[in-house]
């Protein structure tokens, strides 16, 4: 006599396939490599639950990464697991180790503090993908603090992650938020809240700089065998070329931040990933008025991560993690890899400032048309969002800039004199209007994450306990290039109450 029959052969064959493609969060498939390295990488350790913890928002395109439905399990559950309070099947929490310079000061152990990767979730395309939980609680990596982040924060971190990406920037993706009435003390009382992010790889700069001091030779080997394995294998044994390819990527990157006017305000060596993508998110910001020094973060006394200095430190950190390679190669193959990020830079920033000019081709003398673009918004205090959109409405044809753009500029002569220049420069490559403006509306984007935006939704949220600001913001964010009703006010210059808001390490 046969047994019974599976649970799938009750239901039709289009429906069984949505039972497999849509799983429980019980049922993701955890496929945990890091955990599987040495212990000298990581502690084992559960987080902390939170007390009474609530769900208050999931973006269901980094559940889709994953293959997780959210509505199959109820948000009570999904609080719990996604907070780190119950074990998702299959997890292996671990902190992970890693060291690093902060504000170019070497700090000689960092790691996890308040953070847990929880495992690693193999989707149907054979994506890994890291859960990684902020502010779960306190590990051995701790230095004391309490190992929780705030609601304020995790609000920063959930909108940033999917506004880069928006914009076709690598980085990290925020999955979920859960906060609960826990008092943090911080600045003023606040309360506490996790963030789920998801990640290929949370592996940092840091994490060898930290075995390479402790003169753990085999284990940067070891790390290093493993990170190409597993996200460089057409590289494997073949360390200069790997160095090479993370400088080519971190200096993509950099670029991509620096054209859409992107800071991030605390690029330590232990904040960048080995696989460059944009990594922990703080007291970044997206720069409105046009200054080349905006400073984001407020800690930063010195200007050291100010947007103007971002190309430099990517090469700075580049240089620290060569050292911690040194094991692997020579000193002048390190140098000849780190040799590649300069060219990179101006090739990829090229290409991204082109597009946002609507240029299809490379002149000698478009370094200074830029140039001369980038004094103009300097001098006249230039909405650098609102003004590169407004140009993707310039026509050759029309002989006068469009209203939107003569609005954004005090100096309309200044203005009308680089206009002249641009004119001529579109003549060059024979440019036509229609083709270039659809062309520059594609790579223009209407909205960023602008600081006061993010403020208002998390003031909402935490004064309000009205956490629909988020979402609205997050579904605008996730397609900044096109028209969103009702969404006028997102373009805005900071009201009177946000023009000095204050954005810190803390934050």
């Amino acid at each position: 006599m046969s047994g019974p029959e599976p649970l799938t052969a009750l239901f039709p064959a289009d429906f069984r396939c949505i039972l497999v493609s849509v799983p429980l969060i019980t049922a993701l498939v955890f496929d945990n490599t890091y955990a599987q390295l040495p212990p000298d990488f990581y502690e084992v350790i559960d987080p902390s639950p939170l007390p009474d913890p609530r769900l208050v928002a999931l973006n269901p395109d980094a559940a889709a990464l994953i293959d997780f439905d959210p509505a199959l399990t109820p948000r009570s559950d999904l609080a719990r697991y996604l907070s780190g309070g119950r074990r998702i099947p299959g997890s292996e929490p671990i902190a992970m180790l890693y060291a690093g310079h902060q504000f170019g000061v070497w700090v000689p152990q960092l790691g996890d503090g308040r953070a847990f990767l929880l495992g690693e979730v193999r989707n149907r395309r054979g994506e890994k993908w890291d859960l990684h939980l902020k502010g779960g609680g306190p590990t051995s990596f701790a230095r004391g603090g309490d190992g929780r982040s705030v609601l304020r924060s995790a609000i920063r971190e959930y909108l940033a992650c999917e506004a880069l990406h928006g914009l076709g920037i690598p980085t990290t993706r925020a999955l979920a938020i859960v906060d609960s009435e826990l008092p943090v003390q911080r600045e003023t009382t606040e309360r506490a809240a996790t963030l789920l992010r998801l990640a290929p790889s949370h592996v940092r700069f840091g994490t060898f700089e930290i075995l390479a001091a402790r003169g753990r030779t085999d284990l940067v080997r070891t790390l290093a065998d493993y990170v190409i394995h597993q996200h460089y294998p057409t590289l494997e044994g073949r360390y200069p070329a790997w160095l090479r390819e993370v400088t080519v990527r971190t200096a993509r990157l950099v670029a991509s931040w620096q054209a859409v006017g992107f800071t991030h305000g605390v690029m330590n060596t232990d904040n960048m990933s080995i696989l460059g993508l944009t990594l922990d998110y703080g007291p970044y910001g997206f720069m409105e008025e046009f200054e080349p020094g905006f400073i984001a973060n407020h800690s930063d006394h010195e200007g050291r991560y100010a947007f103007d200095q971002q190309p430099a430190i990517g090469l700075w950190n580049l240089a620290q993690l060569s050292q911690a390679l040194l094991s692997l190669m020579s000193r002048e193959q390190a140098d000849e890899a780190l040799e590649a990020y300069r060219p990179a830079f101006d090739h990829h920033l090229g290409l991204r400032m082109r597009a946002k000019l609507g240029l299809s081709e490379s002149r000698p003398e478009d370094a200074d048309l830029v140039g001369a673009l980038y004094a103009l918004l300097r001098g006249n205090r230039v909405d650098h969002t609102r003004f590169f959109r407004a140009l993707a409405g310039y026509s050759t044809q029309a002989g006068a800039a469009p209203e939107a753009l003569r609005a954004e500029v005090a100096d309309q002569d200044a203005l009308d004199g680089w206009l002249a220049r641009y004119r001529d420069r579109l003549a060059m490559e024979r440019s036509r209007d229609s083709e270039r403006q659809a062309r520059m509306a594609r790579v223009n984007p209407i909205y960023v994450l602008r600081n006061w935006l993010a403020e208002r939704a998390i003031r909402k949220a935490v004064e309000e306990r009205d956490y629909g600001e988020v979402e609205r913001l997050r579904e605008v964010l996730r397609f900044p290039f096109s028209e969103h009703a009702g969404c006028e006010d997102y373009v805005q210059s900071p009201p009177e109450w946000a023009r000095n808001l204050s954005i810190s390490c803390s934050s």
